[in-house]
């Protein structure tokens, strides 16, 4: 009896040696996650060698990068499969579930984007859920009918509303000789604005750049390190309104700051490896480009974007200060028309129309000329879904913003949206949010 004793407290001895404490079990939990988020940077990077814009951005580890020749698109899919069912597998506390659902997110994408290189066809609702974890709504003709109807009260002239809208813009194209100077000054009132709710690094900065031909009106290149080069494509006029709209949505607090606090937050903090590659067609887009539409209203409240227009654009454009009011009553109307580029997208790539019925319906509910049309076409051809991230990104983390201030004051709003951008969550995240 007393041998039994014996070998019982030995056994139950033996077995608490070997039971990890908490502390042992978080670690290893933790050492699990940050392994199958190399692999999903590696992957990433892979799968990159098969398209030439996937990779948007990364600042990781220069040994992550594949040096062999391209794995198989098979192959990677399968390897894609694994590595979610791996993060579905890992037991986490809650402190790390949105890190958790945030990588499954990803990779799902991942799967769907592998799925199209390899030649799949599927319906452009599936491809915009698969990629970017969103559907944008059902805009029928008769509801952009009803804009139309509005816009036409406002435009001066006579004839068809298009040339009338596009006759009447003329006034506000930004001379290119003068278009540095209100770009500047537009994106160092942003970068001030900005600055003044969200703390970043001391040495973040940016270089402008001016280029042609490109499907896209801006861009913004993040080099790691709080850098970012922004290009501006002079293809076609840029109108007084988009100097604010592009340092905004390129600069701050959008893309440069998403990317700067991400790398901040995420990769240099909290070691999370996952954030220092970006995939462009991911889930991650859908928040970047909506976040960043969404900051142009926070950091330019309509009353303080139309006084700075006054005071300083107009002027250094060389423009007549005392058109703003009525150029931004016809911009509020032209924005009821914004879901028409998802509309066109989804039935010109479903096969519902061909390529000029879908440059026709974008000149007339887009109401761009026709070369812009095509031009927007040609980026719909290359960029395919990624066309929703831009309206529905916005109006999804406008949603989101709303519901965690309860409409609360400006100081708030730029509280919950400067915590965002540090802390992603991808449109189905944003929606259950509490």
């Amino acid at each position: 009896m007393m041998l039994i004793r014996f070998y019982t407290a030995m056994w139950v001895m033996l077995l608490t040696a070997c039971s990890p404490t908490p502390e042992t079990t978080t670690m290893n939990v933790q050492l699990n996650l940050d392994q199958l988020a190399e692999q999903y940077v590696k992957l990433a990077l892979k799968i990159g060698q098969h398209h030439p814009s996937y990779i948007d951005a990364y600042y990781g580890p220069a040994s992550f990068k594949p040096i062999q020749e391209k794995t198989s698109l098979e192959t990677l899919l399968v390897s894609a499969q694994e590595l979610r069912i791996g993060i579905e597998k890992v037991v986490i506390k809650p402190a790390l579930y949105q890190r958790q659902e945030l990588l499954i997110i990803q990779v799902r994408s991942m799967e769907m984007f592998i799925r199209l290189q390899l030649g799949e066809h599927v319906s452009f609702d599936d491809e915009s859920k698969g990629l970017y974890d969103a559907i944008s709504p059902t805009i029928s003709e008769t509801q952009l009918d009803s804009a139309l109807i509005e816009l036409d009260k406002l435009v001066p002239g006579e004839g068809e509303l298009n040339n009338r809208l596009n006759h009447y813009k003329k006034q506000f194209v930004i001379p290119l000789d003068k278009l540095d100077a209100v770009f500047v000054a537009a994106i160092d009132e942003a970068r001030k604005r900005t600055k003044q709710h969200i703390q970043l690094p001391a040495q973040e900065n940016f270089k402008i750049e001016y280029v042609t031909d490109k499907v896209w009106s801006g861009y913004n290149w993040y080099k790691g390190g709080n850098y970012s080069v922004i290009q501006l494509n002079t293809d076609f006029p840029i109108y007084i309104d988009r100097a604010i709209d592009l340092a905004s949505h390129e600069g701050y607090p959008g893309h440069h700051v998403f990317n700067s606090q991400m790398e901040q937050h995420l990769v240099n903090n909290l070691k999370w490896v996952e954030f220092s590659v970006y995939p462009l067609f991911s889930p991650q887009s859908l928040l970047a480009e909506g976040s960043a539409n969404y900051g142009i209203e926070v950091a330019f409240p309509k009353a303080e974007r139309l006084a700075f227009e006054t005071e300083v654009l107009f002027p250094l454009a060389g423009m007549d200060p005392t058109q703003v009011e009525r150029y931004y009553q016809i911009q509020d109307k032209l924005s009821l028309l914004s879901y028409a580029d998802n509309m066109v997208a989804k039935r010109y790539l479903d096969g519902e129309i061909n390529r000029e019925q879908a440059i026709e319906l974008l000149m007339k509910y887009a109401l761009s000329t026709k070369e812009k049309s095509m031009q927007r076409i040609g980026f719909i051809e290359a960029n395919r879904a990624y066309v929703i991230n831009y309206n529905l990104g916005q109006d999804l983390v406008r949603e989101y913003v709303d519901k965690m201030t309860g409409n609360g004051d400006h100081d708030r709003r730029w509280q919950v949206f400067a915590d965002l951008l540090a802390n992603p969550k991808t449109a189905s995240m944003m929606k259950t949010a509490r």
